[in-house]
């Protein structure tokens, strides 16, 4: 099948950070941290919903940089808060309504010190049921180990496959995620380039069910989403809004690492014991709340869990959880891409 790439503003039309409402036709937002570009953003808008998310947005940071200056069995208290204020300056701006409940809980299973053990139960209300349902997830009450959350998350994999040998790899690099278009029809859909360790058989096999291989370019082994969505001529409103609704079904599929460079990935679904259906933000939302409980009232169990073989997937948790949900909350509430300045 003959395709070619969407260009918008004379760049090819790429996969977008954001999951709801992203600005495709904004450019990216070059900035070394996002704390003072979401302020500005917060401060242009007069809305009374506005006014109070930048006051939650503010606090965010100050817990922040607090976080930055604890250690490890102290800082998931703040890093959380963090989470949860930055949380609400999201559902605020988007006015999605939601209780003072946090919505999420957890507890020790067993007497025995191992991630396993460390239970997190997602509620019905509550702040990140709201997040949820404003990004369109699955609502169920669930509860999860504490070690799958982690194994669900792609920007400490490294960490956890190197700490848990025995995990089965669970996110396959994509290169150049772009939307592409048939020649002679309006036809479009979203398709990437596997990386070359993973162009076989197998990894096509791993894919979610929505994911098929393009035999049209064989020697580039790219895989495309078996969904279709109109690109019609003269009609950019209407195409934007058809790519956005069709963005936010694909985009569950697909993960990013916040760094120098736009790092993809397809997370792998068939076959798969621990795979979670939720985005980065709410997991790292989930996995801190659990933190936090510990460091606030049982310090001496957070201790433990530091004193065993898993401190440093804990350590790399809390350290780039920081960043990456920052980066991911920020694209959420203004719609924009941010990236480090002066990389290319």
């Amino acid at each position: 099948m003959a395709f070619k790439e969407i260009n918008l503003n004379s760049k090819p039309l790429s996969l977008h950070k954001a999951h709801i409402n992203p600005e495709f036709n904004s450019k990216t937002i070059l900035v070394t941290d996002t704390w003072d570009y979401v302020e500005m953003w917060l401060k242009r808008g007069s809305e009374s919903k506005k006014k109070e998310a930048l006051f939650f947005w503010q606090q965010a940071r100050h817990f922040y940089n607090a976080t930055k200056q604890l250690p490890n069995t102290s800082s998931p208290l703040t890093a959380y808060y963090c989470f949860l204020n930055s949380t609400k300056a999201l559902l605020l701006v988007k006015s999605v309504n939601f209780s003072d409940q946090h919505g999420v809980s957890g507890y020790t299973k067993g007497s025995r010190r191992f991630l396993t053990n460390e239970i997190v139960k997602f509620h019905a209300s509550g702040v990140l049921p709201a997040l949820i349902n404003y990004l369109g997830e699955n609502q169920l009450v669930q509860q999860f180990t504490l070690k799958d959350l982690l194994y669900n998350l792609p920007y400490i994999h490294r960490a956890y496959d190197l700490t848990f040998k025995s995990s089965k790899e669970l996110f396959i690099p994509v290169k150049s995620p772009v939307y592409v278009k048939k020649s002679d029809s309006y036809e479009a859909w979203f398709c990437a380039k596997l990386d070359k360790r993973y162009t076989n058989q197998h990894t096509i096999n791993k894919l979610p069910d929505c994911f098929e291989l393009d035999n049209g370019k064989p020697e580039e082994f790219i895989i495309r989403s078996k969904k279709r969505f109109d690109w019609k001529n003269g009609q950019q409103n209407n195409n934007l809004r058809r790519l956005s609704n069709y963005h936010q079904k694909i985009r569950k599929n697909l993960f990013y690492i916040y760094g120098a460079k736009m790092l993809w990935y397809i997370k792998r679904k068939n076959g798969i014991n621990g795979y979670i259906e939720h985005t980065n933000i709410s997991l790292i939302f989930a996995a801190m709340h659990r933190l936090s409980e510990l460091a606030r009232y049982s310090p001496n169990v957070l201790a433990s869990h530091f004193d065993s073989n898993y401190n440093w997937l804990l350590s790399e948790f809390i350290s780039n959880s920081l960043t990456q949900f920052i980066d991911e909350i920020s694209s959420e509430i203004t719609g924009h891409e941010f990236m480090i300045p002066g990389i290319k």
